[in-house]
């Protein structure tokens, strides 16, 4: 299972928004089989690895990380693929939260006489898809926030100057986060300060994935702007792929110059006359958004925070100092007393050229 679990990891900047899979077959103590996910449309792990097997399928056990499917989608049920394969067991690290699949497919192998063994490695199987996970089973993406700031605590100069706070190191390390993302949100802040291009670049990209970095579909690039503020010139509205602008106006001069640029708009309206958040969420998850990573300033990120939308923080930390004078990472307001404080559960911290990186969760 450990093996199938690094071939799932091979496809993580490639299936989305389907789930990444790996795939290993074994007869008699020998792997004679291998396969994982590559890309939606495309034949999932199991079948990869019984055309690797061929005759050799029979009476052996199968190791997939996520429960088979059972139904017709965009390829046949890999299920059918198994039974037909005569295979003898089918080890399974977790279920499928779809619910068109969820047990069904464990108990299609079982009534077709396969033993099927649950749970192995879940843990492992489970942080290969927190955003499929979160899409089915709480309706919203996955969120993933990433910062950068000084040893003390900034994350601009008082004029907003900002380029760059960390290391070349860091920001190709940042590059693998936005890869792996199905979209990646700023807010109007941020555009109006930097003019980000919110793309992927390959060269951020591990050397297993090169190969693969030019077959990827570039992010969703979402503008979380209440008043329709975003330049016509801004970098991101000229490059390829799909451009979404969350907002609260009900109407602007410049929406239908944004429509004709092919960039959605979309109101999700607060009752502050600020964009509703969570509204946002549900509505990316429709558009099968799995991992959603925010880049954004202070106001976009605490708000996310606050309003208990952000699953993990990624924070890079330069070894400088900037200043009292310099910005903060989040604004927070209404934290008055140490009884208020946001507590966050540190999962890893590691080095990343001259930086630190810190990965949290919120401990609630």
């Amino acid at each position: 299972m450990a093996r199938a679990i690094q071939l799932a990891q091979r496809g993580i900047y490639t299936t989305h928004p389907n789930p990444r899979v790996g795939c290993v077959i074994v007869r008699q103590d020998e792997i004679v089989g291998e396969g994982w996910h590559m890309r939606a449309g495309e034949p999932h792990a199991e079948v990869y690895a019984l055309n690797a097997a061929a005759e050799r399928s029979a009476a052996a056990t199968v190791y997939v990380t996520l429960e088979p499917c059972s139904h017709f989608g965009r390829t046949p049920p890999c299920v059918e693929a198994l039974v037909k394969a005569g295979v003898k067991r089918v080890v399974v690290a977790m279920s499928d939260p779809n619910p068109q699949v969820a047990g069904k497919g464990i108990a299609a192998l079982r009534a077709a006489g396969i033993e099927v063994t649950e749970g192995v490695l879940q843990a492992e199987a489970v942080a290969l898809n927190p955003g499929f996970i979160s899409r089915f089973t709480r309706g919203r993406p996955f969120v993933r926030c990433k910062l950068a700031m000084s040893l003390d605590g900034r994350t601009a100069m008082a004029s907003g100057e900002s380029k760059w706070i960390t290391s070349t190191a860091a920001r190709r390390d940042v590059q693998r986060l936005r890869a792996r993302s199905d979209a990646i949100m700023t807010g109007i802040g941020t555009m109006l300060a930097d003019d980000p291009q919110l793309d992927v670049r390959p060269e951020g990209i591990d050397e297993l994935h090169v190969v693969l970095a030019g077959e990827m579909k570039p992010p969703l690039r979402v503008i979380v702007d209440s008043t329709l503020r975003t330049p016509l010139a801004s970098r991101t509205l000229g490059l390829p792929g799909r451009k979404l602008i969350a907002t609260a106006v009900e109407y602007s001069e410049i929406l239908n110059v944004l429509q004709q640029k092919r960039v959605n708009v979309c109101r999700f309206a607060g009752d502050d006359q600020r964009v509703n958040l969570p509204l946002l969420l549900d509505y990316l998850a429709a558009l099968e958004i799995n991992e959603l990573m925010v880049e954004a300033g202070p106001q976009l990120s605490g708000a996310m925070l606050q309003a208990g939308l952000i699953d993990e923080l990624v924070l890079y930390i330069a070894p400088h100092l900037m200043g009292d004078q310099a910005q903060g990472l989040m604004s927070l307001p209404g934290l008055e007393k140490m009884s208020q404080r946001i507590t966050l559960e540190t999962k890893e911290i590691r080095a990343v050229g001259d930086d630190w990186r810190i990965t949290l969760r919120p401990a609630a």
